[in-house]
């Protein structure tokens, strides 16, 4: 898959089939898009034209940041391997966002032939989000290009969004949000160092660092699986379960909130790698123990548990 950033960075005469979103989770209502728009370009015999938009519309248009769902390089290579040719990174501001449907439009086709763009009943764009489908469905016949309609997918009788698996997560239905992302939850951070006092109990835990704010489930203690290594992250050369404690660590006194893994059988330097945790199951809530002592038999205990969990829930990434 090629990567362009920006718009006019698409080649000249280019015959293509376009969808536009910001796509953060990349969830299975996403994912019935961008097959649509696959089999729409090879029907067109077009190339496949994936745009988003950075930073999120949200933070431009309302000063909000969403949690991340999905990191980017995740996002990335689950849309090429959905079969998408090229993928456009647009500078999202507020110029952009005052561009008139048609005025956006006459961008994407500029020099270029727009034979099919691909919409979901939820989505819009333009000014005021004045692109509505109803409105594309009046512009596509004059504009010259086939408009193909995606339903919105609802599972459990409510439509899949973002919104309704950041809720899910932050609630702790992790078997929730597997149904509607089509996958376990994962986090991709930098491992930095911390304070070691896992080592000192017993059990080394990779540290992580996020970018940007994302999106976590309840404090606790979960089993996970670790991967790392290569430029693809759903093709790892290492994967390890493991153990992991999402939280402030009330037994010393609190702190920042922290996600920190143990790997299990594995005592390497991960410092500078970026760690994917796949969250498998929650085992418990976050407590605060009496002792130092008390605090590794529990953590005996939870280790255990997570290695029968995993062992029992290897599906892939």
């Amino acid at each position: 898959m090629i990567r362009v950033d920006a718009i006019d960075g698409l080649p000249p005469g280019l015959r293509m089939s376009a969808t536009l979103g910001v796509f953060d989770g990349l969830h299975r209502g996403h994912e019935e898009i961008l097959e649509r728009l696959v089999e729409l370009a090879r029907e067109q015999r077009s190339t496949s034209v994936v745009i988003t938009f950075e930073p999120h519309p949200e933070t431009v248009l309302r000063g909000v940041e969403p949690l991340l769902l999905c990191d980017p390089a995740e996002r990335l290579a689950r849309i090429a391997r959905l079969g998408v040719e090229t993928f456009v990174v647009q500078r999202f501001d507020r110029a952009f966002a005052d561009q008139s449907p048609e005025a956006f439009l006459h961008l994407l086709g500029a020099g270029r032939d727009l034979a099919g763009l691909v919409m979901s009943s939820e989505s819009a764009f333009g000014h005021d989000r004045e692109g509505t489908l109803e409105r594309i469905r009046l512009i596509a016949p004059v504009a010259g290009f086939e408009l193909a309609e995606v339903p919105s997918l609802s599972l459990g009788g409510e439509r899949v969004s973002s919104t309704r698996i950041r809720n899910v997560i932050e609630a702790g239905r992790l078997g929730e949000a597997r149904r509607l992302l089509g996958r376990r939850y994962a986090v991709i951070g930098e491992v930095v160092p911390g304070d070691r006092r896992g080592r000192d109990l017993g059990y080394p835990t990779a540290n992580l660092f996020f970018d940007a704010p994302v999106t976590l489930p309840p404090n606790g203690v979960y089993a996970v699986r670790a991967s790392w290594g290569g430029e693809d992250p759903l093709a790892p050369r290492h994967v390890a379960d493991s153990v992991a404690s999402l939280g402030v660590r009330p037994t010393f006194g609190g702190g920042a909130r922290l996600l920190e893994a143990h790997l299990f059988d594995f005592d390497g330097d991960l410092y500078g790698q970026r760690l994917r945790v796949e969250f498998v199951r929650r085992q418990r809530g976050e407590r605060r123990f009496g002792s130092v002592d008390e605090l590794i038999v529990q953590m005996d205990r939870d280790a255990a548990r997570a290695r029968e969990i995993l062992g029992r829930s290897f599906d892939g990434p």
